[in-house]
């Protein structure tokens, strides 16, 4: 077993938990630890296929455990948007570790960082168990083994997709029993081990699960899309000596995505946060949430103050990013409530700093059983969605040919939706008279579309960081766009003047590294100076 590389390696192990569907078996469940691990038979366990299928049902319980610090109930928004130009924490943060994040001043102490390491360690052993003891099954056929050993992969591999952006190389951890004082990897053994796991996955049957918070052979597709194009951004050898061949598969899994024909944009962009409207087509992996068991701790931390102008948790640096949409996108008011309709005074309420519009449940923030502090926490955390298949296909079809038809096809297929209404049922365009189709762009202009639109597409959806990061200008780019102080309404920021090429990676756990003395700290956190490992392409 791994001992060493999470705090507490024995929480939940055997997965013997009372699981709670909901309709038709939902997944994402309450930390129910009821029955005494000393009074399990481990090696026993697995004789069922109830069994194995209450152990997966574990590894799916881990991405919303711990409550605030849970990695798909805060945790990737905290680290993904905090860490970013537009998004600060309010007056009512009182912790010390969301500060740390909101200010590019993140410590090897920090909680988020810590419960990081932890919950993926934790889901990565509970899956590593499950392939382990499944693989033995003797009484088993051999169709049901592949299903359940695929899925437990497919788990493997979105932890590990996680820990590599996070962290950078960490330690591969492929068997129960394994892992104590292992020192890490490289990034592109990470890399290369999501890859097999994600292939893996889809063998799946292509109708394994009506759910999209179900492991499926197509949602593995999608993120092998997303997968090589990291890859193929990542300055290790094989990531820059195999750039070509990396976003060229990139291209081929969105495109397998895209053929299957399952998916598809939501006509109303806002649909895709409804609490009624889950599973719907344009969802391709999602966690689901619900409010009695597992609710999503952002859709508290965004509306907790209400109809007032008191400083929520997770707020906008400014309202600039609200004012400069344009009104004929519909991402700006599906993305951000400048006003809201206010049930106890029957009128719009006027924000001065838009909220959070995608985690505010408009549905039952009225219902007295559901008060407003509660809105949203039913709410689906977003993985991968359509969207961003079509906006993969686009950035890595120009960066591997330039601005071919195919990528403005894809491109121009998420800025169809955006400018549809579906109030008034028509195709609308730019308010500023351009057109809404891109053409005649160059390949850098095209690359500064594509990334404008995946700032307007993923607002607090856990994907900022990772992008700035990944194209090399999260320094820059957070020092030039981060509201000036005459710009910020409320609490400040010290964003621009804290952020540095450190931040390209969070610190390894503090506690982590004295338990393991194999694990190398970070460049930056250990007082560093110069550069390190971060060159001229690095801005």
């Amino acid at each position: 077993m791994i001992t060493k590389i999470y705090r507490n390696p024995l929480r939940g192990l055997l997965f013997i938990i009372s699981y709670l569907f909901f309709s038709v078996a939902l997944i994402g469940c309450a930390d129910l630890e009821q029955t005494s691990l000393s009074s399990i038979d481990r090696d026993n366990f697995y004789s069922s296929n109830q069994d194995i299928e209450t152990a997966i049902n574990g590894i799916y319980q881990e991405f919303t455990v711990d409550g605030f610090y849970g990695m798909f109930n805060n945790q990737s928004i905290y680290i993904n948007d905090l860490q970013s130009d537009y998004v600060k924490a309010g007056a009512q943060t009182n912790s010390a570790h969301i500060r740390e994040l909101s200010n590019f001043a993140v410590q090897p102490t920090n909680l988020f960082v810590s419960y990081a390491w932890e919950e993926h360690y934790t889901a990565i052993n509970r899956a590593n168990v499950v392939i382990d003891k499944v693989t033995d099954a003797a009484w088993l056929d051999e169709h049901s083994k592949q299903n359940y050993i695929n899925e437990a992969r497919f788990l493997r591999a979105l932890m590990y997709f996680n820990l590599v952006r996070y962290f950078g190389g960490v330690p591969i951890v492929l068997h129960d029993g394994e892992g104590e004082k292992a020192p890490r990897n490289t990034i592109d053994e990470v890399f290369e081990q999501i890859v097999s796991d994600f292939s893996a996955a889809e063998s799946l049957p292509v109708g394994y699960s009506t759910r999209d918070s179900k492991a499926s052979s197509l949602a593995a597709s999608a993120l092998l899309s997303k997968v090589y194009l990291e890859w193929a951004q990542t300055s290790t050898e094989k990531g820059r000596g195999n750039q070509q061949t990396n976003y060229q598969q990139a291209i081929s899994y969105a495109q397998k995505v895209i053929d299957s024909g399952k998916y598809k944009l939501l006509d109303k962009f806002i649909d895709n946060w409804s609490v009624d409207k889950k599973n719907g087509p344009e969802h391709i992996f999602t966690i689901e949430h619900d409010r009695s068991v597992n609710g999503n701790v952002t859709g508290h931390c965004t509306f907790a103050t209400n109809w007032s102008n008191s400083e929520p948790v997770l707020l906008a640096t400014s309202d600039r990013y609200y004012e400069q949409t344009d009104p004929k996108d519909q991402r700006r008011d599906g993305s951000w409530a400048k006003r809201i309709y206010n049930p106890n005074t029957g009128t719009d309420f006027v924000f001065d700093i838009p909220r959070f519009r995608k985690y505010i449940d408009s549905l039952n923030y009225a219902n007295p059983a559901s008060s407003g502090n509660a809105a949203g926490q039913s709410t689906n955390t977003t993985v991968i969605r359509y969207a961003e298949v079509l906006l993969i296909k686009a950035e890595a079809e120009n960066e591997l040919n330039g601005p071919t038809a195919a990528a403005y096809d894809a491109i121009n297929q998420v800025r169809q939706r955006a400018y549809w209404s579906p109030y008034l049922n028509i195709q609308q365009s730019p308010s500023d008279g351009s057109s809404l189709e891109l053409s005649g762009l160059s390949q850098e202009e095209f690359r500064e579309r594509l990334r404008e639109e995946r700032r307007l597409e993923f607002v607090l959806e856990g994907h900022r960081w990772f992008d700035l990061k990944r194209w090399h200008i999260l320094v820059k780019y957070v020092k030039e766009h981060t509201p000036s102080n005459e710009e910020v309404t409320g609490t400040k920021t010290t964003k621009a003047q804290n952020v540095s090429k450190k931040n390209y990676y969070l610190p390894l756990p503090e506690d982590q590294i004295i338990l393991n003395p194999n694990l190398e700290q970070n460049w930056g956190y250990s007082g560093e100076t110069d550069d390190g490992p971060y060159d001229a392409t690095f801005e």
